[in-house]
């Protein structure tokens, strides 16, 4: 069985260029914990990913900024996977990610946050609905699967999104433990939601290796 190794929170492909650009307070509506292989006949299926290793990103991460002033700063370590979190230079919080995979590189470099947006959604991967918001075709790419008559792409949830350079942002997602995203940098969902709380519009952000 060949596997495709995607998983972005909130059942999508890891699709990191979007449309949305405001900012919204309603809580993400699905569980961040999904992931997706191809089958053996090439069709994206959906199943539930280990709750044992959301936990375990989770238990990894740690945050101590509550209350620490000073101008906000995000690091990340491509080799260690890891996403820190400074204020005033003072090292605040830590957190494990998932980075892009072989042929998805994250681009290293230094960034700045352009864009928030809380319920931020996929404009390359979700699904095909009804008018009802019925899911007639899951898990389908914009650019592969034909849409069915009378259907519209609803695109996939990115919680907590924050765009840094082109199509690629952070994002509460699923960690596997290695880098697997399709570029975007994907944090446990608890500390995604700091993160993005205590960062705001121009925040520095150092990929690095």
């Amino acid at each position: 069985m060949r596997w495709l190794v995607v998983a972005v929170g909130l059942g999508s492909l890891a699709g990191c260029a979007t449309t949305s650009s405001s900012d919204s307070t309603a809580a993400p509506r699905t569980d961040p914990y999904s992931t997706q292989f191809l089958g053996s006949d090439g069709r994206v299926i959906s199943r539930p990913s280990s709750l044992a290793a959301a936990k375990r990103a989770e238990e990894q991460s740690w945050w101590a900024g509550d209350g620490v002033t000073g101008a906000p700063s995000i690091e990340i370590n491509l080799t260690s996977q890891k996403a820190k979190f400074f204020k005033g230079g003072k090292l605040v919080g830590e957190a494990p990610v998932s980075t892009g995979r072989e042929g998805y590189k994250t681009p290293s470099g230094s960034f700045r946050v352009t864009q928030k947006n809380k319920n931020h959604r996929s404009n390359l991967y979700g699904d095909y609905v009804d008018g009802a918001g019925n899911i007639l075709v899951a898990n389908v790419g914009v650019h592969e699967d034909r849409k069915p008559a009378g259907a519209k792409f609803q695109g996939a949830e990115m919680p907590y999104f924050m765009r840094i350079h082109g199509g690629v942002g952070l994002h509460a997602g699923f960690l596997p433990g290695f880098a697997d995203s399709h570029g975007c940098i994907r944090l446990p969902e608890n500390m995604a939601a700091i993160y993005f709380a205590n960062a705001q519009h121009g925040t520095p952000v150092r990929v690095t290796y």
